[in-house]
């Protein structure tokens, strides 16, 4: 079986480069617009393709890539991007459209696409959705709304190609130790290195209804392998137990929690983004408080799926990897910096780090 993985130096990719290097018979092309060290496990296996795939050449590069390809895994999204990356809508827009207008055209027979909780509308605050659930969104967040779009997109899609097999894949939040380094680019001041995380001087201010799930990477990457290897269709939830509550989070992290309310939290982050003190915006709280609990007997009754890791030990592992400055050999989870001046060098004074995700 031949795949074709794009966005495969990210995180989910990573994970799933890491697994189906040891599926007898499979051959894995990646497609990134920045190539990882092929020296380096687990890219060392993959063959690779440079492309940007809502660049003006993705239209003319993709369809001899996708040719012959026995199925293609998007999972190419731009989720927090700073400000010198391609605009959002040029990547999850323009991109998603390149990829699939020429995997119909090349006449793939298997797309299996990486969705999100996030397209889902709020539900009953404690209720968990099956898939069948709305796919608004929460109009508060860029990457809601990007998502939702994309639930709309893989319908059209869907009507196009009724011959293609089309899954997508709804994880909640995918934690790994190796993505620590980029979830720190996304959730840390640069001034804030990894290692203070959890240190009795530093609080975390979570509002006290906050819940959320959980999912790790390897098992997000086993559930694409199953969908591959069944060559399954429609939607499936993936998130792995328990729910977290705000105190979960707090001793996973291992700092004192310091309850506020979600406005004045929501408040701070929208002045210190502004200034470029922090890169989290207001709008990834509104989704963090208001995005949907799912249920997974589907995924596990459809495909046997089931996670490896919990909730708690997802957590653990991306915390000790958050202290420890981890990352991978790719561009996306390169490690953060660790001294002093480049740390001081990299804080975008008076202005925002990451675009926005209002």
């Amino acid at each position: 079986m031949r795949i074709v993985v794009t966005g495969a130096s990210g995180n989910v990719g990573t994970a799933l480069l890491r697994l189906l290097r040891h599926e007898p018979g499979w051959s894995v092309t990646g497609v990134a617009r920045r190539p990882p060290d092929r020296g380096q496990e687990p890219y060392d296996r993959a063959g690779w393709v440079a492309c940007d795939l809502g660049g003006p050449v993705a239209p003319d590069v993709l369809p001899g890539v996708l040719d012959g390809a026995d199925a293609v895994v998007h999972l190419a999204w731009a989720i927090h991007p700073r400000r010198g990356d391609p605009p959002m809508r040029r990547t999850n827009v323009v991109g998603t459209r390149n990829l699939l207008r020429a995997a119909g055209e090349a006449g793939v027979p298997h797309v299996v696409v990486a969705s999100s909780v996030a397209a889902y509308s709020p539900p009953p605050r404690w209720s968990r959705v099956t898939e069948g659930w709305r796919r608004d969104g929460v109009p508060q967040s860029a990457y809601s709304r990007g998502k939702a779009w994309l639930e709309r997109e893989l319908d059209e899609f869907e009507q196009r190609t009724p011959t293609t097999v089309t899954a997508r894949i709804r994880p909640c939040a995918i934690l790994q130790h190796d993505a620590a380094g980029q979830f720190a680019g996304w959730l840390l001041s640069t001034l804030l290195p990894g290692h203070a995380v959890g240190r009795p001087w530093l609080p975390l201010p979570l509002w006290p209804r906050l819940r959320g799930q959980l999912v790790h990477s390897a098992d997000v990457a086993d559930a694409l392998r199953l969908i591959l290897a069944r060559r399954a269709a429609g939607a499936f939830n993936l998130a792995a137990e328990p729910v977290l509550t705000a105190g979960d989070v707090a001793a996973g992290l291992g700092g004192p929690r310091l309850p506020v309310p979600r406005r004045v939290a929501t408040a701070l982050a929208w002045l210190t983004w502004r200034a470029g003190l922090q890169p989290v915006h207001p709008g990834w709280l509104a989704l963090a408080d208001q995005a949907a609990l799912v249920d997974t007997t589907k995924a596990r009754a459809e495909l046997g799926w089931e996670p490896a890791h919990s909730a708690h030990e997802t957590l653990a592992e991306f915390t000790t990897g958050l202290r420890a400055g981890a990352g991978a050999g790719s561009a996306p989870l390169a490690p953060p910096p660790s001294g002093v001046p480049e740390r001081l060098q990299a804080v975008p004074w008076g202005r925002p780090s990451h675009q926005s995700q209002a």
